[in-house]
């Protein structure tokens, strides 16, 4: 993973909490292949004449284009400096096969896949309810989430981000702040107290929740 300014995507990522957190279309393969320069645009200002220049090659609504570049910028480049953060970290060993969807990195020689995630209002219970019965929304979220390309039930972090105003997508731009849980959690890091699930098809899988709040 090539080195990343941690504070200036943060600036960048910051850009965006302007604008609602508005999709306005199921997320979908024709529409990701619209916005792949994602991934190759760092910075707020340079998405603005990719986004026009695909508005006007395939003749599409200029803000349904722009809601849906947006988030898929926003949550790529928090994603990736998640990452960052914890496969800069002695305690962490990164993969070595960087296209791996199942692995991002090891701690302790555990292989983990990382997926950073706003509290899921559809778990219908509350977020002390959530800290106190971590693994019933760990099952949750296997369940319930990344059920298309990178659905898998192999080893899984989720970073949980809350806040208490209800704006949870906000704390994805803070990386400042999920650096630090980061850290915490890693420098403590104890494989027993991860929780151990077991799948329909007799699969198993070990996971955590790192806790993001303000």
């Amino acid at each position: 993973m090539k080195t990343l300014n941690l504070k200036a995507l943060e600036a960048e990522l910051q850009k965006r909490l302007q604008y609602p957190y508005v999709w306005g279309r199921k997320q979908n393969n024709l529409w990701d292949g619209y916005t792949n320069f994602i991934y190759r645009t760092e910075t707020w200002e340079a998405l603005m004449p990719k986004m026009a220049k695909v508005v006007r090659v395939h003749n599409l609504n200029k803000r349904d284009l722009f809601n849906y570049t947006i988030n898929r910028w926003y949550n790529f480049w928090s994603a990736t400096a998640v990452e960052h953060i914890f496969t800069n970290l002695t305690q962490v060993t990164p993969t070595d096969n960087p296209k791996d969807r199942l692995v991002d990195f090891s701690i302790q020689n555990i292989p983990f896949d990382h997926k950073t995630t706003v509290f899921p209002k559809q778990f219908k219970k509350s977020w002390a309810y959530a800290k106190t019965h971590e693994k019933e929304l760990i099952e949750w979220l296997y369940d319930n989430q990344s059920i298309q390309q990178r659905h898998h039930l192999k080893n899984r972090l989720f970073i949980v981000v809350f806040d208490k105003n209800g704006e949870h997508w906000k704390l994805k731009a803070n990386l400042s702040l999920l650096k630090a849980e980061i850290e915490k959690y890693v420098s403590n890091f104890n494989p027993n107290k991860l929780h151990s699930l077991t799948f329909a098809d007799n699969s198993q899988a070990l996971s955590a929740i790192i806790w993001v709040t303000t």
